[in-house]
């Protein structure tokens, strides 16, 4: 789908939901030496990642690319979930990494730390409480319950660049919630939802990690990004559930992330197994 520019008529139908200023984001982001280099604000699109991925492939975007968007028709989760929301009441976003100084068996890191630096400029911004579930998904706390008000999904653009996208619900209420498990950071309690300073902080923080863990050359115990990760994980200490490709799921306490980022779960059996990919249930104490 072409993306629409956000200048669409109708882009003040919604009053508690204001249009994002796109020239107001370029200046707060855009600065000499930087990572930020184009900040693109369109009003409607199936998926950021898919566009931003195209461009890239294309040699239509470089390093430092933001592509934005207010409404997204066809935003894509892991394992292929879709992602709806209202008009303007969240934040989607992708953005264009080039690792060249990291060897690319450590990008996988890139979804961690995306998530890391998102929930820190959240709690900054948003004065909301985050916790990262492994290995991609935000969660705030509302009536006492975990919910889900955010994922992350990276992926490949050529050989050399990784798009890495971001869907955070921000204002939507009770009645919008796409399923029940869902939450958001107005029903969170989040002093502010106006998403400007939001995303500016957002952005901030992840040039910030993404600066250090490329310094590092992506070593994620140099940069501090694995120990960071771990104490904001919601998932480890837990008993949980991970089922895994071909219909396998392994049960067992998270005790650890490892240096690839992998989540490793204790067995009854004793067994200590790493999981790479596969869908984590946290689970309720027995």
């Amino acid at each position: 789908m072409t993306p629409r520019d956000a200048s669409d008529d109708s882009r003040w139908s919604d009053l508690d939901r204001p249009p994002l200023n796109a020239a107001a984001l370029r200046r707060g982001l855009l600065r000499e030496g930087g990572l930020w280099r184009a900040v693109e604000v369109v009003a409607r699109t199936g998926s950021t990642n898919t566009d931003l991925v195209d461009l890239a492939t294309a040699g239509k975007a470089g390093e430092g690319t933001v592509l934005v968007a207010e409404e997204q028709t066809a935003g894509r989760g892991r394992l292929d979930r879709n992602w709806t929301a209202p008009p303007r009441s969240g934040l989607f976003f992708s953005v264009l990494l080039n690792p060249a100084e990291v060897p690319a068996a450590r990008w996988g890191w890139l979804p961690l730390l995306t998530g890391v630096a998102v929930a820190t400029g959240l709690s900054r911004a948003a004065g909301v409480d985050t916790a990262l579930k492994w290995p991609n998904d935000l969660l705030v706390t509302v009536g006492g319950e975990e919910r889900k008000t955010g994922g992350i999904l990276a992926e490949r653009a050529g050989d050399a660049g990784v798009v890495v996208g971001v869907g955070i619900n921000v204002s939507l209420r009770t009645e919008e919630l796409p399923v029940p498990q869902a939450g958001s950071l107005a029903l969170a309690g989040a002093v502010s939802t106006d998403r400007d300073p939001l995303l500016r902080g957002m952005l901030r923080s992840l040039e910030d990690w993404y600066g250090r863990w490329r310094a590092a050359a992506g070593d994620p115990l140099v940069s501090g990004l694995q120990e960071t990760y771990a104490a904001g994980c919601a998932t480890l200490g837990r008993r949980v559930r991970a089922e895994l490709p071909g219909d396998r799921s392994i049960t067992g306490e998270a005790v650890a992330i490892d240096g690839d980022g992998r989540l490793v779960l204790a067995t009854a059996d004793g067994v200590q197994e790493p999981v790479g990919a596969g869908d984590i249930v946290h689970l309720r104490p027995a």
